[in-house]
């Protein structure tokens, strides 16, 4: 598991070690029964503290990409393929927003968005 922060990212600590394990999950990287490294050695190889992964983990438990089994340590957990569809969906859906914000800050037309989006699309197939 690779996982990479950054001082100059405005995001908190937590959150960059989040984002990046939950887009680890939604992409395979990681598979369901993965086991995590524990908190205290992913605090001692990124150099932060036990608290801040802590919090980490706790986020990802919550919104269900882990599991903690006691004693055991911390896995990937066994997510139906509709959960992760919602997550793709609402990454789509905050890259779409920021993209219309651009474009009415640009002056260009839900046509011209369109043509590009099927111009963007056809090369994905």
């Amino acid at each position: 598991m690779d996982v990479v922060i950054s001082n100059s990212d405005p995001k908190p600590i937590y959150k960059q070690i989040t984002d990046q394990i939950k887009n680890q999950i939604i992409t395979g990287v990681l598979q369901p029964g993965d086991v995590l490294p524990s908190m205290r050695v992913l605090a001692k190889e990124l150099r932060i503290s036990v608290i801040t992964t802590k919090r980490a983990y706790a986020e990802l438990e919550h919104d269900g990409f882990v599991e903690t089994v006691g004693g055991k340590g911390c896995f990937v957990a066994a997510k139906n393929r509709e959960f992760l569809r919602e997550e793709y969906l609402r990454k789509v859906e905050e890259s779409l927003q920021t993209a219309v914000d651009i474009a009415k800050r640009g002056g260009i037309t839900l046509d011209e968005m369109n043509e590009m989006l099927s111009l963007l699309y056809g090369q994905g197939n």
